[in-house]
């Protein structure tokens, strides 16, 4: 309030605008704010330097200025009334003159309202708060005018669904599915964004149907909307599609709270259980008698994961765990027809290193079978496989398995220098010591003084 006093002092107009106002209706507490002036740029930072805020410069050719005061970080963006180059989402820059004109241009109603300060008015001239009751996503102006201008908007409309949990109105619906391919003039970054917030999101399957229904998926997702290609008008195998969304809404289930292995919201989890099957596509085989087959679909999938996270330019870590999920979802089946040994189950951990909380929920998610019985068994068989592993753990540090010699060791036993040899030979001690658990030093020297004589 006080620093709304300041710019009414100064004669400038001044609001709250969109998501803080939004989220006020919904009851959701913002810890950042957004605020909309009629001053420029500059006088907007000289007013905010006089309260005693620290500024930063956000965008001054966008006409935004950043500020941290009184513990609260705050954006402060003159009122605008941008032009579009069809070629490009940058606009070209005009600043207005009223809060009413600033808030049509925004990208959906429910983020198109103001409260004027000190007053406390509600400026509400798109109808925002009616679809906020209604629960109902749709843009100020043309739908058509406003993606053409920002086609990221398209994204942003299958984030908010995600998001609120909100419907989209038909003739925005429609113009996202005409004008989906202006998202190629978008940066893969910025699509990433989205689709990043839109997967942590309280309601992603809700996202997800949205962008496959309006044909986003195949420009964005292409992989997940052709899962839609693998429905059997036969009934030979179960939609793999529909499959898909039911696993990533139980593996949402499975996220813990903030104590737990898993914190909820994790995108890695949720992505990964969004991506586990796109292998299946280009793996499926109809067999003598009807039978399908996916074979090596979980290879497959992980390389295509890896394929399309490089292009939506995920970060190195993140592309290599969801891929490395995708990779070994499958592990775990036949667990409940043939007991595994120590060695396999070592191995199985070993495999998922710093994963195996998340395998553990994406495995447990990937059962939607409708047979009881079925769906019984398995969790009774991973719930085995987990105390197996507990147990193996508590002897053996599973999570912290090594060759029980380490570089230095091997080298000064073998009299060699640093180079692959002592690669091959850490290898050798590492599958010993996955087959047959801890070695004392004697016995682990023995064996690889056996292994040199053969191999080097």
């Amino acid at each position: 309030m006080r620093l709304s006093k300041r710019f009414a002092e100064a004669g400038h107009e001044f609001a709250l605008v969109g998501g803080p106002v939004r989220d006020a209706f919904l009851g959701i507490a913002a810890n950042d704010m957004d605020f909309t002036t009629s001053a420029r740029p500059d006088e907007t930072l000289a007013l905010l330097n006089a309260a005693g805020a620290t500024t930063w410069d956000i965008g001054r050719e966008f006409g935004t200025i950043g500020a941290s005061l009184h513990g609260l970080t705050v954006e402060v963006t003159t009122y605008r009334s941008d032009e579009y180059d069809p070629d490009s989402r940058k606009p070209q820059v005009a600043f207005g003159d009223t809060l009413e004109g600033d808030l049509t241009r925004r990208d959906f109603t429910v983020n198109a309202m103001a409260v004027r300060l000190p007053s406390l008015e509600l400026v509400d001239p798109c109808g925002g708060l009616s679809d906020l009751v209604d629960g109902l996503l749709r843009t100020p102006i043309d739908p058509i005018i406003s993606f053409s201008d920002d086609p990221l908007r398209i994204m942003r409309a299958a984030r908010f669904t995600a998001q609120l949990g909100f419907d989209v109105d038909e003739p925005t619906m429609s113009a996202m599915s005409e004008l989906a391919d202006r998202l190629s003039i978008v940066s893969a970054e910025r699509i990433r964004s989205e689709l990043e917030r839109l997967m942590i999101s309280p309601h992603p399957r809700r996202g997800i149907e949205l962008m496959e229904y309006t044909g986003v998926a195949e420009l964005v997702l292409p992989e997940v909307a052709a899962l839609k290609s693998t429905v059997d008008e036969h009934g030979r195998h179960k939609d793999v599609y529909e499959h898909t969304l039911t696993v990533v809404d139980q593996a949402i289930e499975l996220e813990t709270d903030a104590d737990g292995p898993v914190p909820g919201p994790d995108f890695v989890l949720r992505f990964a259980a969004l991506m586990h099957d796109v292998g299946k596509p280009p793996t499926r085989r109809f067999g003598p008698g009807g039978k399908v087959t996916f074979h090596q679909h979980d290879i497959v999938g992980a390389k295509m994961t890896r394929q399309r996270m490089r292009e939506l330019r995920f970060d190195k870590q993140t592309i290599k765990d969801v891929s490395r999920l995708v990779e070994l979802h499958q592990r775990f089946h036949g667990y409940g027809e043939a007991v595994w040994t120590d060695s396999a189950v070592r191995r199985y951990v070993n495999d998922a290193g710093h994963l195996l909380e998340r395998l553990h929920r994406l495995t447990r998610a990937d059962s939607t079978t409708r047979n009881q019985r079925k769906a019984m068994r398995l969790q009774a068989a991973y719930d085995d496989l987990e105390n197996r592993i507990a147990e193996l753990e508590e002897k053996e540090e599973l999570a912290a398995v090594r060759p029980d010699l380490d570089g230095s060791q091997i080298m000064e036993i073998l009299g060699l220098a640093p180079g692959p040899a002592v690669g091959r030979a850490r290898k050798h001690l590492l599958d010993l010591r996955m087959e047959h658990g801890p070695l004392d030093p004697d016995e682990a020297e023995r064996r690889l003084r056996e292994w040199a004589e053969e191999n080097l």
